[in-house]
């Protein structure tokens, strides 16, 4: 308290000065209109600046809610999509209810480990059994295919990333309709190798490579990459194709977990065929 009272001793002649300052300007903002209504804007400017680094942080700091929330409001619109439905019109169904019935089904889930840097390398989920997570599913993004769920937990699922040797995925190029199989080099996180493309084929640098439709795994047209480079010259039949991934991989946040609801009738119609 002494402090206080000798400040106050020492500055009283600046305190009284600031005081005269504002009362002076209360004054005239109070008696004249135009220095009123400048004062107005300018408090009003304040205070929406104000406000508006207030909204920035509280966006922020909620960021990872709204992530959740427009992941789930993706796999609902995936579900959504022609390409995930077959048609049915072979049976006769009540003139109310729909010829069409959905084959594939989008889970949400949130990357919780990952590494690209091995040569066999993996991915952990936070989603598993509780949640309708099974073994062999797929998992993608928006820019395109993760992997093959491997193991699950009740609350978590561990998956095969494509940058794994034993990863093979039925792969398309888009513009000639081609088949052949995608598979990763196992050194360069951003590229990966088309197979199985005979020397005839016309294959262009920035052609486009999806998932073909004899995948059980994954729907048809999923995007996986770009033609980097084409060497037709091999001692085979066919071409070496150099493929640029559309995914980063070091960078995976959210991913959507694929269920086929029709993959075991296509498995056990298969395994009939190769049984007989």
């Amino acid at each position: 308290m002494r402090n206080l009272f000798l400040f106050l001793w020492r500055y009283n002649f600046f305190i009284f000065f600031l005081l005269l300052e504002v009362l002076c300007g209360y004054l005239i903002i109070r008696n004249k209109s135009f220095q009123r209504s400048s004062f107005v804007n300018s408090a009003s400017q304040v205070s929406a600046r104000v406000n508006s680094s207030i909204s920035g942080i509280t966006e922020y700091i909620n960021l990872k809610n709204a992530n959740e929330a427009l992941a789930r409001e993706n796999a609902g619109l995936k579900s959504l999509y022609p390409d995930v439905y077959y048609v049915d019109s072979a049976l006769k169904r009540l003139a109310n209810d729909t010829i069409y019935k959905q084959q594939y089904t989008f889970i949400t889930a949130r990357v919780i480990n990952n590494s690209v840097n091995r040569r066999n390398n993996y991915l952990t989920l936070s989603r598993g059994e509780k949640h309708g997570v099974a073994q062999e599913m797929g998992v993608i993004t928006s820019d395109g295919i993760v992997g093959i769920v491997k193991d699950v937990s009740e609350h978590y699922s561990s998956v095969m990333s494509i940058l794994h040797k034993d990863s093979r995925i039925s792969a398309r190029i888009k513009k000639s309709g081609y088949i052949g199989s995608f598979v990763w080099g196992g050194y360069d996180p951003f590229k990966g190798e088309l197979k199985d493309i005979a020397k005839h084929v016309k294959v262009m640098p920035g052609d486009t490579i999806v998932t073909s439709a004899f995948s059980a795994i994954f729907p048809e047209g999923i995007m996986i990459g770009t033609v980097n480079e084409v060497n037709t010259e091999t001692g085979s039949n066919f071409q070496e194709i150099s493929v640029n991934l559309s995914v980063n991989y070091g960078s995976l946040r959210h991913v959507y977990i694929v269920q086929n609801n029709m993959r075991a009738e296509q498995i056990n119609l298969e395994e009939n065929q190769h049984d007989n």
